[in-house]
């Protein structure tokens, strides 16, 4: 048993102060330090550094390990160009991207806080990685492929990569799911298939939507700037799907959909109505040309991601956090910095289904300090200054382990 001690919980009540935490790979107490000594007093107690926050382990909900290798090689500014551009480079940046490569990655999430991530897997190239990694990995078997003529053959490699998950040992953390890759590159009968085997192995599952207004074109009309890009590599001008279509094939089962930029307030509010929830990933969706989510607005949970290094600059969840501060201008910024900090915590492993993410006893051991440069002086801005003042944290703890 071990006893940890902070000037500050983050809860799911809020800021606490004078509360410590008994736990072991589970939390199974908090309550005052005296308290906690009295009832355990063989546990180790652990001081952390003074002005420090202890947070449950961050979440960083979806993340392409696959692309650590770009740095300069892809072209931001726009979807299209960009799609083209990862095209062109595909081959060889996945190359380049060893798994030493894509261990570091993992490693540089930790240290920001990050004891969870969602990694979405084309090839199944990353599962080793993955398992080697101390964090939690929520792996996202990837279904492509919108040519029926393949079909066969790309859902069974598909139905592979997911065995292949599934056999993990449970040492490494890895939990099973499924993503699909987007409306226009996935055919509406591989979709079915893959949304009923989530829902057989109650996996999670998540899909790319409505990311760009090139793909809001292509989907309503077979028109726009995604339409040359078809025709070069698919040799097809229509869509094999359209909008409605690809919201309803997951009317049974809750998904997480990712970015969904241009989707419509009634395409919103219906994901919503269905018990579905988003991925926010602000940079990317800056970087990429494609808009900007209005977070306020929104009917339905969310919880905020960093996409991966082929469209973003880190996988550092305080770069991104304080990214979504600057886009979102309209929203008051205490109020935003809370609501950013419960989507990368409680509510991300509510919506993943985990048992992490909050300070509460039976909740796994899961946490990240965040040490202030000073003592606070109003507790209604520890959100904000955590944000503003954090790039790593000074330690985390992954079901009761110190790691960083």
């Amino acid at each position: 048993m071990k006893i940890i001690n902070a000037d500050f919980l983050y809860t799911p009540n809020g800021y606490v102060q004078n509360q410590a935490v008994a736990f072991t790979e589970i939390i199974k107490d908090i309550g005052t330090l005296e308290a906690l000594v009295e009832r355990y007093p063989d546990a180790k107690v652990i001081q952390t550094e003074p002005h420090s926050i202890l947070y449950p382990g961050f979440i960083n909900t979806h993340v392409h390990l696959e692309f650590s290798a770009n740095k300069t090689s892809l072209v931001y500014g726009s979807f299209k160009p960009w799609l083209d551009s990862v095209i062109d480079h595909r081959d060889e940046l996945i190359g380049a991207c060893t798994n030493e490569m894509m261990l570091d990655s993992c490693t540089k999430m930790m240290r920001s806080g990050i004891t969870t991530f969602g990694a979405v897997s084309s090839f199944g190239n990353e599962l080793e990685v993955c398992e080697k990694t101390p964090q939690r990995v929520v792996f996202f078997n990837e279904l492509i492929g919108s040519n029926a003529m393949y079909a066969d053959m790309l859902y069974g490699d598909f139905q592979e990569r997911v065995r292949a998950s599934q056999s993990c040992d449970k040492s490494s953390r890895i939990i099973p799911a499924i993503a699909i890759h987007s409306p226009y590159s996935v055919h509406p009968i591989l979709l079915q298939k893959a949304v009923n085997v989530a829902k057989k192995h109650k996996m999670p599952l998540s899909a790319h939507f409505l990311e760009s207004q090139a793909e809001r074109e292509w989907l309503e009309s077979s028109t726009g700037a995604l339409k040359a890009f078809f025709l070069k590599y698919f040799n097809t001008s229509t869509t094999v799907t359209n909008i409605k279509e690809f919201m309803h094939a997951f009317d049974t089962y809750p998904t997480h959909f990712i970015h969904c930029v241009q989707a419509t307030e009634d395409e919103l509010n219906y994901l919503a109505q269905k018990g579905h929830t988003i991925a926010h990933c602000p940079r990317s969706n800056r970087y990429l040309g494609c808009g900007r989510l209005a977070i306020e607005d929104l009917s339905l949970p969310f919880t905020v991601a960093t996409d991966g290094l082929s469209s973003n600059d880190s996988l550092n969840i305080f770069d991104e956090l304080k990214a979504a501060i600057m886009l979102h201008n309209d929203i008051h910024i205490q109020e935003l910095s809370e609501k950013l900090l419960r989507a990368v915590t409680g509510d991300a492993a509510d919506i993943l289904g985990l048992n992490c993410g909050k300070i509460e006893v039976d909740r796994l051991a899961d946490f990240a300090i965040v040490t202030l440069p000073e003592a606070p002086q109003r507790t209604d801005e520890l959100a904000l200054w955590s944000i503003l003042h954090t790039k790593e944290v000074s330690e985390v703890y992954i079901e009761g382990e110190k790691y960083v």
